[in-house]
C-alpha cells in the first residue's frame, strides 16, 4: 500500500507542476494582453495547445522562430534593446493569440505554456462577422471591404519587405521649414497600391503629425475654377509616425485599394502638423499613379 501511494505521486507530481505553469500563463479576453519578455543571449520557447500556422512580430527587434514548412506547436522568440512590441500568432483551427513583447536582460521565465482558452478569437469568425465589413457609396473609387486579419497580416509583411528592400523610383517631394516629406515609390501588388513615403525633420522642433490625407482633385482650368476633391481612404497603414523628432526620418507605407485617375485629375497627399502650421500638399500627377512598378 505504501508503495502503491509513492508511485502514484510520482507520476502526478511532474502532471501537476505543466498544469500550474499553464495556468499561470494565459490570455484572458476580459484583460490586457500578457507581456512576454525576450533577450538576446537566451532562446524563449512558447508552447502552444495547436499547431502553428502563421506567427508575426510587430518590430524588427524581436525575432520570432518556427517551422514554416511543418506546422509544429512550439516556436522560439529571442529580441535586441528596443520599444515594446508584439506578438500574433494563427493556428491550424484558426484561433487567434496576442501578446505584448519587451526586452529584459534578466529573464524569469524562459518557457511560456500557453492554454487554448487564452485564443482572442478565431480568424474564420472574425472574416465572418457582418460587422467587419465597411462599404462607403459616396463613390466608386473610395468603396472598399475593410480588410481581414489573414490580409492585414500580409499587408504587413509586404509593406515591411518593401521598406526593407529600400528601392526609390520616381521620387517625389515638398518641404516646408525644413520637413520633407517625399513619395519614395508607388507599388502595385496583387490588387492593392503600395505607396511607400517618408518624413523628414531636419528642423530644431519636433514634428508631430495631426494626419496625412490621401485624395483625387481635379485640375483647374479656365472654365472651371473649383476643385473637386475625394478623400481616399488607406486600407492599412503600416509604421505610420506619430511623431518624428529633431534630426530623425519616418519611412512607412500606405495601402490603397486599386484605382487609376484621368488625365485632368491629379493625388494629393496632405500632411499636417498638429499645434503647428508646417503643413505640406503634394502633388502625384497622372503618370505615377496609372503606371506604378509592379511586384
Amino acid at each position: 500500500m505504501k508503495n502503491s501511494l509513492i508511485l502514484s505521486i510520482i507520476l502526478i507530481f511532474p502532471f501537476a507542476i505543466v498544469n500550474a505553469q499553464v495556468q499561470g500563463f494565459h490570455n484572458s479576453k476580459d484583460s490586457r494582453l500578457d507581456t512576454i519578455f525576450a533577450n538576446d543571449t537566451k532562446n524563449v520557447a512558447l508552447f502552444f495547445p495547436e499547431p502553428i500556422q502563421q506567427g508575426i512580430a510587430g518590430s524588427d527587434n524581436f525575432v520570432l522562430t518556427y517551422n514554416r514548412e511543418k506546422e509544429q506547436t512550439f516556436a522560439l522568440l529571442q529580441a535586441t534593446p528596443g520599444k515594446e512590441s508584439n506578438l500574433l500568432f494563427i493556428s491550424n483551427s484558426g484561433s487567434i493569440f496576442s501578446y505584448i513583447v519587451k526586452y529584459s536582460e534578466e529573464l524569469q521565465n524562459l518557457n511560456y505554456f500557453i492554454e487554448k482558452s487564452g485564443s482572442i478569437g478565431n480568424v474564420n469568425r472574425v472574416v465572418a462577422k457582418p460587422e467587419n465589413v465597411e462599404i462607403e457609396t459616396d463613390s466608386p473609387l473610395n468603396t472598399q471591404i475593410k480588410p481581414s486579419l489573414n490580409d492585414r497580416l500580409y499587408f504587413q509583411k509586404f509593406s515591411s519587405y518593401l521598406l526593407n528592400k529600400n528601392i526609390k523610383s520616381g521620387m517625389l517631394r515638398k518641404r516646408n521649414e525644413k520637413v520633407v516629406i517625399k513619395l519614395e515609390n508607388i507599388v502595385f501588388h496583387k490588387e492593392h497600391l503600395y505607396f511607400v513615403m517618408e518624413i523628414q525633420n531636419r528642423s530644431a522642433i519636433d514634428y508631430e503629425v495631426n494626419f496625412l490625407k490621401v485624395s483625387v482633385k481635379t485640375r483647374k482650368n479656365e472654365k472651371r475654377k473649383s476643385m473637386q476633391n475625394l478623400v481616399l481612404d488607406p486600407i492599412f497603414k503600416y509604421d505610420m509616425p506619430n511623431k518624428i523628432g529633431v534630426g530623425e526620418s519616418a519611412r512607412f507605407v500606405y495601402v490603397m485599394p486599386k484605382f487609376s485617375i484621368a488625365y485632368d485629375k491629379l493625388v494629393m497627399l496632405d500632411l499636417n502638423e498638429k499645434n503647428g502650421e508646417r503643413n505640406m500638399k503634394l502633388k502625384i500627377k497622372q503618370r505615377f499613379i496609372n503606371n506604378p512598378n509592379f511586384y
